[in-house]
């Protein structure tokens, strides 16, 4: 259960319907009962789509590997898996057709083409080199096995330590983002500074790893294609499918009404999309394919390893006068990515002297993808953990040190915050962790052979707003539609705009159906960066407030109905019905006098009111120029470490929040929760390790690339506090889906270093780096 806390004078919104009933309770998940009794379809799972468009059995398709990190193909033989009983099709470089090529030119990479099999080059280790199809699964991974590729072996650079030197400005930044940022002389700033704080930290690979595998199924019909795709956004699939295949976007379909989680990794089409749609129209038949767990570790990117340089300077006060995030990551030669790591500084704390910097050095390793929480989640492992060191030279509290630095405006911008409630969160957490009882002094408090430490740390993210239109339909019977190619990856979308757009209705949540995940449906900016539940229920607010404009012009203009001529501002939608001073009329009974036809191919020719709401790309919303929008939160938790083997145990994690208005209590409460773990494996698990002689990852399962279980997690809470923002949308609410994550993995960092004494400055902390210092015991 979320508690709330710290209830805010915003008041009950007033809407033109009853007081909003549903919005932020926590609703059962819509979706709930179809995916427990197995009746949500996933993609890989999709067996009657192909059957009612008369298509043939499907395919199965197998990817080939390549063996070596950095070379090009001298020779590659397919005949042996050719003549295996039950193979349709081999397909190499030799025989793939001519396909788009990749273009930074967009201003997202989702919708960009993405090519395979289109040369001899080997750019990484696993990069696919041949595709076998073949009537079973099991004839396609033995076939592919009998590819017979030889190499001729070139040197590449797998390890980021030894290329820092290397390092180069990225030619783009994401989302528009400046790559260097300058307030101030951060060099006179620092040289005044009473304190300094200079370190280096390192974080490793990491991999996304949705429970659901990265899966196509591809129905040729004609021209078309119909593509069951696991994916985020719907309508950048679309334009990356078609412009890989150099294809009209209007032939291809997509469908993914569910999705089996993402992080990030299924924000594009990956190799499995692509070669499944290849195939199936070269066989024009069904082909679908399923990347094994060990293939999704090089296949679909990883969140680059980074090397971080922090410095803090501060009068014994502890006020920051200086503050600097330089970062390195990797990237691909030949795609670049850079993910925006120091841009976590940038409106974190005050301080007048600032500078932060992205730089990339090249490495021949799979290229770099968002992962849950881009930018912040590795970017505040380090800012925060040097916040901790700075608090300790100052012998100052950590959180104390956290308030004394909070600024009145953006500290790079220089625009006001929307709201801003970090040291509400702070406060409230330090009340509830019980933080009064943390040994100042680090390895001081023990139990028993348990050193015991605690540890806090800020969380920050930006409130992204991206272009999404919704449709929304009263139907005939009075109930309502939501239409929109918007995706659910497992986070409660379905709900989430049951609630908004029964609210919007006055109608019970039993008579809203939620439809997703079509291209046929209007578009959305799709499920990613924590702002797909901001985006879609701003747009169907809206669509609720126009067919209320409709239905009540409808009535009140219309002689038949008991609401003609009067005042359509005074009336209340509840319960089904719109009622003005007393009078009331049913929206089933203003529907079957209104009786419009259909108009669209996803619209049926079912008698109905219809219309569409629309939330604006955030550089088209004033709010988003004028005001610093992001949530906030506070991170707090205690550990365990063995003074004998440095084992690490996590004791109770504690979280408060600040996100604006919540949704749903039960799904936001989830959403922070895993978040929240997850940055207990970045502190402590988290790391694909690469074999540097080859560029092969060496943990590419679930048994050795380390994430928590039941057993790591003994006590996790989430507190949200009462808000709304209205200056991020009107309904006042913003994006939790990353926020559990940042700071998570800093604050059990900080907690190893109070209970130990022993800071380690690349993540994750593993025993071999603490083990050796751990401090000597008495006895």
């Amino acid at each position: 259960m979320v508690e709330r806390a710290m209830v805010d004078d915003a008041g009950t919104e007033k809407t033109g319907v009853r007081d909003a009933a549903l919005t932020g309770r926590p609703l059962d998940r819509v979706d709930g009962p179809l995916k427990v009794t197995g009746r949500a379809p996933y993609v890989y799972e999709e067996w009657n789509a192909q059957r009612q468009r008369g298509a043939g059995p499907t395919l199965y398709g197998y990817i080939v590997g390549a063996a070596i990190g950095k070379g090009r193909i001298t020779r590659i033989d397919t005949a042996r898996a050719e003549r295996l009983p039950g193979v349709r099709m081999v397909m190499t470089h030799h025989n793939a057709p001519p396909q788009g090529t990749w273009n930074d030119s967009t201003f997202l990479e989702f919708p960009r083409a993405f090519p395979a099999l289109t040369g001899p080059e080997i750019h990484f280790h696993g990069e696919p080199v041949a595709l076998v199809v073949a009537t079973t699964f099991e004839q396609a991974r033995a076939a592919a096995g009998l590819v017979d590729v030889s190499y001729a072996v070139e040197r590449g650079h797998y390890e980021l330590a030894t290329r820092l030197e290397q390092a180069h400005p990225p030619h783009k930044m994401k989302i528009g983002l400046a790559p260097d940022t300058a307030v101030g002389d951060i060099e006179h700033g620092f040289a005044a500074a009473e304190v300094t704080i200079d370190q280096q930290y390192t974080t490793s690979c990491q991999s996304a790893q949705p429970m659901e595998p990265h899966a196509c199924l591809v129905v040729p019909h004609g021209e078309d294609l119909i593509v069951h795709t696991s994916t985020q956004i719907v309508d950048s699939a679309r334009t990356s499918i078609a412009t890989t295949l150099l294809m009209d976007e209007a032939r291809i379909q997509i469908a993914c009404p569910y999705v089996g989680g993402g992080f990030g990794s299924k924000l594009r089409v990956h190799y499995e999309t692509i070669l499944a749609a290849i195939a199936a129209r070269a066989l024009d038949q069904p082909v679908k394919i399923a990347l094994t767990r060990q293939q999704t570790f090089p296949l679909v990117g990883v969140r680059p390893a980074s090397h971080q340089h922090v410095r803090l300077g501060s009068g014994r006060d502890g006020r920051l006068v200086a503050i600097a995030h330089d970062i390195t990551i990797h990237t691909n030669p030949d795609v670049e990515y850079a993910e925006q790591i120091a841009a976590t500084t940038r409106s974190l704390y005050a301080a007048p002297n600032r500078a932060t910097s992205h730089r990339l050095t090249s490495l021949d390793l799979p290229r770099g993808e968002d992962v849950r929480a881009p930018g912040h989640g590795p970017g505040l492992l380090a800012v925060e953990s040097a916040m901790d060191e700075l608090a300790h030279e100052l012998s100052m509290d950590p959180v104390e040190l956290r308030i004394r630095n909070e600024p009145e405006l953006d500290p790079e911008r220089g625009v006001p915050f929307s709201e801003r409630h970090l040291v509400d969160c702070l406060r409230e957490g330090e009340r509830r962790f019980g933080w009064k009882h943390r040994a100042a002094k680090p390895a001081t408090l023990r139990e028993g052979r348990w050193l015991v430490g605690y540890g806090v740390a800020a969380a920050i993210r930006p409130h992204p707003q991206a272009a999404t239109r919704i449709r929304v339909r009263v139907t005939a019977d009075g109930g309502a539609v939501v239409r929109s190619d918007m995706t659910d990856l497992g986070t409660g979308t379905y709900t989430a705009l049951t609630q908004v757009a029964a609210d919007g209705l006055g109608l019970p949540p039993e008579r809203v159906r939620v439809e997703l995940g079509r291209s046929e449906f209007p578009v959305s900016g799709g499920s990613g960066g924590s702002w797909g539940a901001g985006n879609s229920s701003t747009a169907v607010h809206h669509a609720c407030a126009a067919l209320r404009e409709k239905l009540l012009t409808a009535a009140c203009g219309d002689e038949r109905s008991p609401l003609y001529g009067r005042e359509p501002s005074a009336a209340v939608f509840a319960d089904g019905r719109v009622r003005i001073d007393g009078v009331s009329e049913g929206l089933d009974e203003i529907v079957a006098r209104v009786r419009p036809g259909g108009g669209g191919p996803d619209r049926g020719t079912e008698p109905g009111v219809e219309a569409e709401g629309v939330t604006p790309p955030a550089r088209e919303d004033p709010n988003y120029a004028a005001y610093s929008i992001n949530t906030y939160g506070a991170q707090f938790a205690e550990v365990g470490v063995d003074a004998d083997t440095a084992e690490i145990r996590l004791r109770r994690m504690l979280g408060v929040f600040s996100v604006g208005r919540v949704l749903n209590a039960k799904t936001a409460h989830s959403q922070l929760m895993g978040g929240m773990i997850w940055g207990l494996g970045m502190a402590l698990e988290e790391a694909v390790v690469v074999d540097v002689r080859s560029g092969a990852f060496v943990n590419r399962d679930l048994a050795q690339y380390v994430v928590p279980v039941h057993a790591d997690v003994p006590e996790v809470d989430a507190v949200i506090l009462e808000g709304s923002d209205d200056r991020a949308n009107p309904l006042g609410a913003k994006g939790v889906g990353e926020l559990g994550i940042c700071g998570a993995g800093a604050a059990v960092a900080n907690a190893v270093f109070n209970a130990t004494g022993v800071r380690v400055r690349h993540f994750p902390v593993t025993l071999e780096q603490l083990l050796p210092s751990l401090p000597p015991q008495d006895g």
